[in-house]
């Protein structure tokens, strides 16, 4: 992975709309790339390890049946990204995943705004080179985190419409990204 410039693979390409084939599926579209992929990338919290902010996981029936039969590889982002289990929340400040791509919004922790925006950044990284090493073309994702929102994330303590940074990420790139509430 070609790092030079930004450090982020599509980055200067990456709108508001969340450029590439990963955006612009509907939900029916992103059922049946689950449906047909071989290698499922998906949130480790989903399959029941215990790596969110406040150390448990979201075990998920529905995305543990969707992954039968199929090659999973597991990621956490913010893990991934040399954050901590437990850790303190973290929203993004300026906008969605999108902006902070493009450096204009960042990952703030919810209580004394410390920076984590590039830990997050560098996670989304890693999640994309394991995508491309074992050749996941479609993603599972735990809605409304900061790293994986596929639709809504936090910012603020509201929820906003917007994706995650990995998710914008994966989704530059060509992956087809479901969250965990698609299923």
């Amino acid at each position: 992975m070609n790092t030079s410039d930004s450090g982020i693979p599509g980055s200067n390409d990456v709108t508001a709309a969340s450029a590439g084939a990963g955006a612009a599926t509907t939900r029916e579209e992103r059922l049946a790339a689950l449906r047909e992929a071989r290698v499922v990338l998906v949130s480790a919290c989903l399959i029941g390890e215990a790596v969110r902010f406040d150390a448990r996981s979201k075990l998920s029936s529905r995305v543990m049946a969707a992954l039968e039969g199929k090659e999973v590889v597991p990621v956490c982002p913010e893990v991934g990204g040399g954050m901590p289990v437990p850790r303190p929340p973290v929203e993004l400040s300026g906008g969605t995943g999108v902006d902070v791509l493009a450096g204009r919004a960042r990952a703030l922790e919810r209580e004394g705004g410390v920076d984590r925006t590039e830990p997050f950044l560098r996670g989304a990284r890693l999640a994309l080179e394991a995508a491309r090493k074992f050749g996941a073309t479609v993603a599972i994702l735990k809605e409304k985190s900061p790293s994986c929102g596929t639709q809504q994330v936090y910012e603020a303590r509201k929820l906003r419409p917007g994706e995650g940074v990995t998710t914008a990420l994966l989704r530059s790139e060509g992956i087809v990204v479901l969250s965990d509430e698609d299923l």
